[in-house]
């Protein structure tokens, strides 16, 4: 028998340890354990569950990848003999592997390892250096990529300009996306590809930024990035596998098991690959782009419908051809999502007249939805303001009254700024549709919670992402990080659910909004589990399940709620094998000492 030890940590608090002795009782019958031997087990530590009774226990039989028994140590370690691996953990926390509902892990993993890295820059001097850099080992006329540039992070608290860029990269196309994705910083060289100058109309749902004298900034919000997007040379598909492949070690580094990517028919044959190959560690549920037209659309459900759908998958439930996403409307930092009283701008100036605007006409969004709907392929919808978020629960409502299809699970992807009406469409399409389920980041109060604050204004600031309305209310939501858009660790996120503090250390987001960790965790692991179709693999401690099993060196949910930041992940184990540990240390016990 194998032993891994961990170094042992401090003695757990008598809280704690009254906690284990509400371990759930053993559903395995005496003949059913002397026949079966687990190959892992996982003893002396803090096990919650997230079942419905939200049970903590001690230990935890695994066996062909799949949880055999939860209970006490005695009863796990009756499933023990000498082959079998016994994990001490020593007083630490054993919680599901996390789910993210929304990312973009693809795209994110090549921005990290190809492009010009900007999440940590603090002004646009040090942006403009990185690009010279960049500019300096490309040929003149290659592309200068980059991404995660957010100005309310840097010193001069602007966008980047072209005529910043231009001093460096003269003979070079630049395009640095924000952080938010939803606009970007150009150069002329890149414009000019792209036949972008004065006499350009805005496109219908985009907006080509212009200073006061009516000059082009460069700054491109929405679809007036589609332009530049079509002459960029898209990665190739090494690139997209190197990417997934360093998205999925920093998912297990963070205890995270199971996303929800968005992508293309190249994504998806990236994943198909990595599968094939081995060396698709991670369960994916992707949404296919449907863009914002009819035409766009069906060539999305084509590809959709070409894949296994739930409840089948590929590499049981590795890989999942989950729906499409589409955009109703665009970001708060950019201020161009779809609400019905005007953005602000700088905190507290009104930007008048600008209500954003949704990404199509909401007429064709609804045929999408329909189209979709009636093919039986769930719909994840992009909403971010109030009005864009009424007239999607609204058209899910119309399609489900129309035809009446149970357990779609249609989605909100965002829904920050629900009204009323939203959040009591959204309960009764989950209770009698098993459909309209927000899937929410509350990292982004964290990540970029001082430029989103500048676009709100005070009324809009307290109500933003309103968990606990949600939780009042009857409604579900699933929690993600939409990486790259903020760090992909949920524990961030986690943390934002019950603190609500922003990195710039600004103020709170409404704080009557958060919730506990119980509820937070529960949004990360079983709520999650559903919106990935994935509730009968994973998503909570329970005989059945798949091992996905995430150990921490914390409590969860006894530790201070402002330390939930900075909780270490020490272990990952997905599908019953460890695929991340931070320590190397092993010990091989005999089997006389497998009861120790």
């Amino acid at each position: 028998m194998t032993k891994i030890v961990l170094p042992r940590k401090a003695l757990l608090s008598l809280a704690v340890l009254l906690l284990s002795f509400s371990t759930p009782c053993l559903t395995q019958t005496a003949s059913a354990q002397s026949a079966t031997k687990a190959d892992l087990v996982l003893i002396n530590g803090t096990i919650l569950t997230v079942d419905t009774k939200d049970s903590v226990a001690e230990a935890i039989a695994i066996q062909a990848g799949k949880i055999i028994a939860v209970g006490s140590k005695q009863q796990i370690l009756a499933f023990a003999d000498a082959h079998t691996q016994v994990l001490d953990l020593h007083g630490r926390t054993a919680t599901p592997g996390l789910i993210d509902t929304h990312g973009h892990y693809q795209d994110g993993g090549v921005d990290e390892l190809y492009n010009i890295e900007l999440t940590d820059a603090k002004s646009v001097a040090e942006i403009v250096r990185r690009v010279q850099a960049r500019v300096a080992i490309r040929k003149p006329g290659e592309w200068v990529l980059g991404s995660g540039w957010d100005e309310g992070k840097l010193a001069e608290d602007r966008y980047v300009y072209a005529s910043d860029l231009d001093k460096v990269s003269p003979n070079n196309p630049v395009w640095l996306q924000n952080v938010t994705g939803h606009y970007s910083a150009v150069n002329s060289y890149a414009l000019r590809l792209a036949h972008i100058n004065a006499e350009t109309k805005d496109p219908p749902a985009g907006t080509i930024d212009r200073d006061a004298s009516g000059a082009i900034t460069g700054v491109l919000k929405e679809q007036a990035n589609v332009a530049m997007i079509a002459i960029i040379p898209p990665p190739s598909m090494d690139h997209r596998k190197q990417g997934i492949l360093k998205s999925i070690d920093d998912l297990h580094h963070e205890g995270m098991t199971s996303i929800k990517e968005i992508g293309s028919p190249r994504t998806w044959t990236a994943y198909q690959e990595l599968l094939a190959e081995g060396k698709l560690d991670e369960r994916v549920c992707m949404l296919w782009r449907a863009d914002n037209s009819l035409e766009t659309a069906k060539a999305a459900l084509a590809e959709v419908q070409k894949n296994p759908r739930p409840p089948q998958s590929l590499g049981d439930g590795r890989l999942v051809a989950c729906g499409a996403k589409i955009f109703m409307d665009g970001s708060t930092a950019a201020r161009t999502a779809w609400v019905y009283q005007p953005w602000h701008k700088n905190f507290t100036e009104i930007d008048e007249s600008n209500f954003g605007y949704p990404n199509m006409d909401p007429e064709v969004y609804r045929q999408m939805v329909r189209l979709f709907h009636q093919a039986g392929v769930t719909v994840g919808t992009h909403a971010i303001g109030d009005r864009a978020i009424d007239w999607v629960v609204d058209t899910y409502a119309l399609v489900l009254k129309e035809t009446p299809t149970p357990g779609l699970r249609h989605t909100i992807i965002h829904a920050y700024l629900p009204t009323r009406h939203a959040v009591t469409t959204m309960a009764v399409l989950e209770k009698q549709y098993d459909a309209g389920y927000p899937e929410v980041q509350p990292g982004f109060l964290w990540s970029i919670g001082k430029t989103i604050s500048a676009s709100l204004g005070p009324e809009r600031d307290a109500r933003t992402m309103p968990l606990k309305t949600y939780l009042d209310n009857g409604v579900r939501w699933g929690g993600g990080s939409d990486y790259y858009v903020t760090p992909l660790a949920a524990r961030y996120g986690l943390w934002a659910s019950v603190e609500r503090e922003t990195l710039a250390g600004t103020h709170p987001f409404g704080t009557s909004e958060a919730v506990d960790i119980h509820t937070a965790l529960r949004s990360y692991t079983a709520w999650a589990a559903p919106l990935l179709f994935l509730e009968d693999k994973v998503g909570t401690l329970e005989p059945g399940k798949r091992a996905d099993i995430a150990i921490w060196d914390s409590n969860l949910y006894t530790i201070p709620s402002e330390k939930l930041k900075d909780i270490k992940c020490e272990m990952t184990i997905f599908d019953g094998t460890i695929v991340y540990k931070d320590d190397h240390t092993l010990i091989i016990a005999s089997p006389k000492n497998k009861r120790q």
